[in-house]
This record gives structure tokens, C-alpha cells and sequence, in this order.
């Protein structure tokens, strides 16, 4: 039994602290979780927490924002109660895949340049926001401000000597096709079409100059995204939070956004267990990464069982193939007549993991398609999905509650996560190293 030790559960999954409380031999903290008519939080503490080492468990799933502010008002409330160290407790991170997105993924915009005989010159170095002066033309004269009008009146003097034609300005055939012949400039009143510090004049594209009309094409506007997984670790560790515990981050950079200690568990060996007592001679089978970004998993399971590799990679280039759901992906291995097993630390909507299972057997030839993932999330249709997909099995723990989903998919199976947990709780509050806990089996 462990002493002077507090275990408080959220209303995201209360039935995962109530095994960890009945693994550790304590029972639960009482707590009161409700919501006011307006729909705000309200947090009570029914047992004291002064000088105790409290642990918050909360996972983000179901209502996120909902059961995130909960976990940061619980937070506050014991460290308000003189608690002597909060821990929280996340077995599914929240707002963990948006840690790193600093703007959209496609990059800058490309900037046009030139247009010289119909070929166009592209640039990745984006443009100021706020416009510079005006630059010369690369094919024409340099106009200044003070010469503009004796400029345009000398060309409309040589182009009506050559055409014999009273009152249209000549362009020097940079632009024929001029919807007002006669106005190769215009005078525009108009805020958004004038630059700052501009001269009054929206360029035409005539050949003059037409790089800094503001507009969203040409003025190097991105489109930024907030950095919400920074958000919710800053919100973490002001709250008072004095340790994070959880368990496979989608991004194992994210502990570094952290100002305290973060211990990301593995759900690794509980997969890598089932594979050995489920699997049939299971070192013939092969271990297939989903996409690119999950390779390094796999492959961790695949060295440490001794098994083969796969890699499904998504390929991006046009294709006239009917069956366009598998023709953008492209399987890397042998996999025919082989069990497959998809390991993956997130099963969202289910999208990747059943077009990966599709392509494995109709493609690949694999007898058999397992999917493996720590994190059952299963939003949406997700399990109308998995129902009717190519898989046999869908394999996941309880780091979110499964009982629903459970319900209405035979192919779901289910790991329990509470002994991890459990023995990671001990071990920091006795000051013991965990690193037990990271050793693969």
C-alpha cells in the first residue's frame, strides 16, 4: 500500500483510475466534477491534499477542451490546497499532433517575378509584407516620379507618328491586348489599391511595374497556425502542475516544449507481447510501418522480435489509376503470403490503417492484416470503417475508454494500461527511476 498519496480522477476516463487506484492499494480521492447552467467547470476537493503528492488523471478524449479545462482547474485547486507536488496523468496527450506547425505545411507562396515569352520565373524567397519602394522594370526605361508624365508623353508622340492615330498612347507592344489603350497607367483613389509610400498609380500589368499592388497574391501573407500544443503545455505548467505522465506523444519533440519533467511511457511491450502469444509463429510475419512517419516505431518492434519490416509509402504524384484510394499509396517489401501487422500510435478515423489494410491484401497478398495502435481515439465513423474494411483485427489499450467501441466492433481487442501507469505513479513517489518502464521486451 502506498502512503500520503492522493489519485483524483477526471470525467474523461474514470474507470482507468479506478484500476490504477485498485492496482497502487488506495482508494480513490474524492472529488466533485459538475458544470454550471452557463456550462462552466466546477471543481471541489472533498479529501485534504496538504502536504500530499496528489496525481491528477485525465485523458484527452471525448469533450478535449472540456475535460482539458477540468484537468488545469483540478491542477490549480491542489496546488491552492497546499498540495505538495501535482503530477498529471495523460494517458492520450491532448492537442499532441499540433505541436510543431509553425505555418501551413506547403510553404511560402511562390512569388512570380517575370513574364518574358510566356514562360514564368518562380522564386521561394517570400516578400515583405510591408511593400518596399519601386524597382525599375527589366525591360522597359526607368521612370521616376518627377519624369513620369514627359515619359509618357514622349511615347505617345513616337506611337501616333508611327500609327498616325490622334490620341492613344503607345505601349511599345509590351501590351496589345490593354482593355483602355489610351491609359497605360491609371490614377486610383482607392486605400487598397495604393501601396504605402506609393505615388498614387496602380501599375497594369503593361510591363511597368506591377510587383507590389497589395493584394493577398503578391504581399507574402502566410497562413499561420496556432501553436496549440504549446498553448496546452504552457497552460499545464502555469496551472501549477509539477510533472507530466503519459504515454506514446505523437511527437516525441513535444517534451521539450516543457519547462518541468515529462516521462513518455511505451505502450510498446504491452504490443510486442501480444504479438508473441497471439501470433503463430510470428517471427514469419511483418511488422508494416502505415506511412513515413511512423517507420521509426516500427521498426523498434520489428528489431526487437526479430521480424521483418515493411513500409507503405504515400505517393504523391498524379495518376490515372481507377482506384485512386490505393493509388497513392505504394508498398515497400514482401509481404505475400505473410501475416502483416500495421503498428501505428493513433487510430483517428481510422482512414490510414484501412486503406493501408486494403492495399496490403489486395496488392500485397498478405493472409492475414492486424493493426496495432496505443491510442483507440475512433472519432467519426471510425468504427463503421473499421467494420467494413480489409482488417481482422484492431488491437488497442484502454488510454481512452474502449466500452463503447467495443460494443459495436467484434474486431476490437483491448490492452489494459493501468499496471503501467500504476507502477510509473509509484515509482515517482518514492523517487525511484523509472527507466524500467522503457526497456523493451
Amino acid at each position: 500500500m502506498v502512503r500520503n498519496i492522493v489519485v483524483l480522477g477526471g470525467s474523461s476516463h474514470p474507470e482507468l483510475a479506478y484500476m490504477i487506484c485498485q492496482q497502487l492499494g488506495i482508494p480513490n480521492g474524492r472529488i466533485t466534477l459538475s458544470k454550471f447552467a452557463v456550462g462552466e467547470t466546477r471543481v471541489e476537493i472533498q479529501d485534504s491534499v496538504r502536504g500530499k503528492d496528489v496525481f491528477v488523471i485525465q485523458s484527452g478524449c471525448g469533450r478535449v477542451n472540456d475535460n482539458v479545462v477540468e484537468l488545469l482547474i483540478t491542477i490549480s485547486a491542489c496546488k491552492t490546497a497546499s498540495a505538495k507536488r501535482v503530477t498529471a496523468v495523460l494517458p492520450h496527450f491532448p492537442y499532441s499532433r499540433q505541436s510543431d506547425i509553425p505555418y501551413n505545411k506547403t510553404g511560402a507562396p511562390l512569388a512570380k517575378h517575370g513574364n518574358t515569352g510566356g514562360s514564368k520565373d518562380f522564386t521561394f524567397e517570400s516578400r515583405p509584407v510591408t511593400p518596399g519602394p519601386p524597382h525599375h522594370d527589366h525591360h522597359g526605361p526607368a521612370f521616376s516620379h518627377s519624369g513620369l508624365e514627359r515619359e509618357l508623353s514622349r511615347l505617345t508622340v513616337e506611337r501616333n507618328s508611327d500609327t498616325g492615330v490622334n490620341g492613344i498612347a503607345g505601349t511599345n507592344g509590351r501590351n496589345p491586348s490593354a482593355s483602355v489603350p489610351g491609359t497605360p497607367l491609371r490614377r486610383t483613389n482607392t486605400a487598397e489599391s495604393t501601396p504605402a509610400g506609393g505615388n498614387g498609380y496602380n501599375r497594369a500589368p503593361n510591363g511597368f511595374n506591377n510587383d507590389y499592388a497589395p493584394n493577398r497574391a503578391n504581399t507574402g501573407y502566410k497562413q499561420w497556425v496556432a501553436q496549440a500544443g504549446t498553448l496546452v503545455a504552457d497552460l499545464l505548467t502555469c496551472a501549477g502542475a509539477d510533472h507530466i505522465i503519459t504515454m506514446d506523444l505523437h511527437d516525441p519533440q513535444y517534451q521539450g516544449f516543457f519547462d518541468i519533467p515529462v516521462d513518455n511511457l511505451y505502450g510498446r511491450p504491452l504490443l510486442q507481447r501480444w504479438i508473441k502469444y497471439n501470433i503463430p509463429d510470428y517471427q514469419n510475419a511483418v511488422i508494416v510501418s502505415p506511412d513515413a512517419g511512423g517507420a521509426k516505431r516500427a521498426t523498434a518492434i520489428a528489431d526487437a522480435l526479430g521480424m521483418e519490416f515493411a513500409l507503405i509509402h504515400k505517393e504523391r504524384r498524379p495518376t490515372r489509376i481507377t482506384e485512386r484510394q490505393n493509388a497513392t499509396m505504394m508498398l515497400v517489401g514482401e509481404i505475400r503470403g505473410k501475416v502483416a501487422i500495421l503498428v501505428d500510435d493513433m487510430a483517428d478515423t481510422s482512414n490510414t490503417i484501412t486503406r493501408a489494410a486494403k492495399l496490403l491484401k489486395t496488392k500485397g497478398g498478405a493472409t492475414k492484416v492486424y493493426a496495432l495502435v496505443t491510442h483507440g481515439v475512433f472519432s467519426g465513423d471510425a468504427i463503421e470503417r473499421i467494420n467494413a474494411s480489409a482488417l481482422d483485427k484492431v488491437i488497442c489499450t484502454n488510454s481512452v475508454p474502449q466500452e463503447e467501441h467495443r460494443r459495436h466492433c467484434p474486431k476490437l481487442q483491448v490492452l489494459p494500461v493501468h499496471e503501467v501507469f500504476a507502477e510509473a505513479i509509484r515509482r515517482v513517489h518514492h523517487g525511484e527511476s523509472i527507466s524500467v518502464l522503457f526497456r523493451q521486451e
